[in-house]
């Protein structure tokens, strides 16, 4: 017994030192090994290393059954339901990954990040409220989650509590005050509130922290068009398809913004690389009223063949 708890520890510290390099494959080789040893099919701890290992090169049915291993060992592991539920989570089975979350929390009431993904699917299945109230406990658990205050910001400001929302989304800019996202967050939050100065500001700082986010381009533009400022809001915009060349609503935009300042051949172009890029716009165009001056231009027949508008 001796020499075969020898050989299981040492397949053990093989297969962690690979996994610290990332060295998944050969790791998960060492795992096996071990777990082909009458000890290793009662290690829990083994068991919920297979399974985070198989779950991250893409064999979720290996990582399940790891995890009911665990299951069938101690039944009160939280983490196995919240790993199973997280695979459920990722192939879009919601129903059962909301049943393993809940799960995660009854085994482990103080389970913030069960909370957390629990709150994402409400979210997205549009029960808010039930999202909020997961999003407040996760950080009555963990004052420090940021993306629990980000969420709940965003939760807000769709429901119009601008004030509160605000309030969340400066709690997470305490806890990571350079996180792009954020800062468009909170851009977004502030043109709400009318404070369209420090709304700009903050979009300039998502654009400096991440130019390759072209939704901070073009809401800062529209900022500038909202106030008659179309040269601003195209040199804007224009700065947002240097970095984004392959977005093809920027193009659009900025179409609409050189048709109010007449420049009817630039926006022709733009539009016909709007279209290039996303088909979408072939058939918005046609009932977009703000493009009816370059209708007319002879140009515009040669748009494409089959476009009638």
């Amino acid at each position: 017994m001796e020499n075969k708890n020898y050989l299981y520890n040492n397949y053990i510290n093989m297969a962690r030192n690979l996994r610290s390099e990332n060295n998944l494959l050969k790791a998960i080789s060492f795992y096996q090994k071990a777990y082909a040893l009458n000890i290793g099919k009662e290690d829990i701890e083994l068991l919920m290393d297979m399974a985070l290992i198989y779950d991250e090169i893409g064999l979720s049915g290996d990582a399940e059954k790891k995890y009911r291993e665990v299951i069938e060992l101690d039944e009160d592991d939280a983490r196995a339901y919240y790993g199973l539920a997280i695979i459920y989570d990722e192939n879009d089975e919601l129903e059962k990954a909301k049943k393993y979350y809940e799960k995660a929390i009854e085994k482990n009431p103080n389970y913030d990040k069960a909370y957390f993904f629990l709150a994402n699917i409400y979210d997205e299945s549009g029960e808010k409220d039930k999202a909020i109230s997961n999003y407040k406990k996760v950080i009555e658990i963990n004052p420090n989650y940021m993306w629990a205050y980000a969420n709940l910001a965003c939760i807000l400001e769709e429901n119009n509590e601008n004030i509160e929302a605000l309030n969340y989304i400066n709690k997470a800019l305490e806890i990571e005050d350079g996180h792009y996202k954020i800062l468009f967050n909170k851009a977004v939050i502030l043109n709400k509130l009318n404070k369209i100065e420090e709304s700009k500001e903050y979009y300039y700082k998502s654009i400096e922290a991440n130019p390759n986010y072209p939704y901070s381009f073009l809401n800062l533009s529209v900022a500038y068009r909202e106030e008659g400022n179309f040269e601003k809001a195209i040199e804007v915009i224009s700065k947002g398809i240097e970095e984004n060349d392959d977005e093809g609503f920027l193009y659009y935009n900025r179409a609409c913004y050189y048709v109010n300042i007449n420049e009817k051949l630039k926006a022709l172009r733009d539009v016909e690389k709007s279209i290039e890029l996303n088909e979408f716009f072939l058939e918005y165009m046609k009932k977009d009223k703000e493009l009816d001056p370059i209708r007319g231009l002879e140009e515009y027949k040669n748009l494409w063949i089959d476009i009638q508008i």
